[in-house]
């Protein structure tokens, strides 16, 4: 068995190695599970250097969402071997093999693809959650967010479509534009000193009261400004380096809120119900087809710092993936 193991912070490609591990022996009540597919993402990345809200203690096996096959069990009738199930949230995914509470798994729905479901537990959530915990929206309302291209971006112009809200995409290179309109966003407009002007212009001076931030610094402001009165806007992550902001004109004059959300803290604190039935709900969309990420390539683990160097890439189209186990 092998993982992926990092004992410093700084560049992700230098300071993750693939090393042999030892299996334990199962203890009764937990399963083990051939990890199939398991994405890298910017939460990894931002770990990986030292970036993130919370650190693992150090060493530590990246990678926080995924997709395995029940390979042993020991004790329980939760799962049998052979079942499909998603990866336990955090358990260091980057891996040929994870061990877990069979109790606690959640099967992988049928019909579902592989590669898809196993990105669903993270970013999906996030951009459905931002949809509907800040602001009560009613169809026809506009949303504007930055990093359009994102994951969570492509999701959220995904699930805005399906209830029924408008989007304003905002990205910083024009060979984005029109992929994201091919996709259903309804406008993309790049990220300049114009943007405001541009968005009430592209809206007919809707209100647009919500907005979602995911690069923090002048981004933040910029998107923040195109925000009518009473406006929210809603930070997830700071790709920029710095910290969300609103200008004197947002917060003074049209009292715009500034929020953040953490999927970490929803998992904390939902009602187990609450989770299943958005879970589910997602899920549903990802069987039918609707709700779909690209993947931009799939490696080995053997091929750990190729993998994140091409995460690390502006130009990529796509989610990176490790297939630590492809034929399992």
């Amino acid at each position: 068995m092998k993982a992926v193991r990092f004992s410093a912070f700084g560049p992700p490609p230098d300071v993750v190695q693939v090393v042999e591990e030892s299996p334990a022996p199962l203890k009764p009540g937990e399963a083990r599970l051939a990890v199939l597919a398991t994405p890298i993402n910017p939460s990894d990345l931002l770990t990986l250097s030292g970036e993130y809200g919370v650190l693992p203690k150090l060493p530590a096996t990246p990678g926080n969402e995924g997709v395995g096959r029940v390979v042993e069990v020991a004790g329980s009738n939760a799962v049998a071997v052979g079942d499909l199930v998603f990866l336990p949230l955090g358990s260091g995914t980057w891996r040929t093999h994870v061990t877990a509470p069979a109790a606690q798994l959640l099967p992988v729905p049928p019909g579902l693809d592989l590669l898809q479901a196993s990105m669903l537990l993270i970013n999906p959530p996030t951009a459905y959650l931002m949809l509907r915990q800040f602001v009560t929206l009613q169809p026809g309302e506009w949303v504007v967010q930055n990093a359009a291209n994102s994951a969570v971006g492509r999701y959220l112009i995904t699930l805005a479509q399906v209830m029924g809200l408008k989007t304003v995409n905002v990205v910083r290179r024009q060979e984005l534009v029109d992929p994201l309109k091919a996709q259903g966003a309804d406008v993309v407009l790049l990220d300049t000193d114009e943007l405001p002007q541009q968005v009430r212009a592209a809206t007919g001076g809707a209100k647009v009261r919500l907005g979602i931030d995911a690069v923090g610094g002048e981004s933040a402001r910029r998107v923040g400004d195109c925000l009518s009165t009473g406006g929210t806007l809603v930070n997830y992550g700071a790709m920029s380096g710095k910290g969300p902001q609103l200008s004197a004109a947002a917060s003074i004059f049209k009292d715009v809120t500034l929020r953040g959300f953490w999927l970490t803290r929803w998992l904390r604190d939902a009602p187990r119900e609450e989770q299943n039935a958005t879970l589910a709900r997602l899920a549903e969309l990802m069987a039918v087809g609707t709700l779909q990420a690209p993947v931009d390539g799939t490696y080995p683990l053997e091929r750990i710092q190729d993998a994140v160097k091409r995460a690390l890439e502006p130009g990529r189209n796509g989610k990176i993936l490790l297939t630590p186990n492809p034929a399992a």
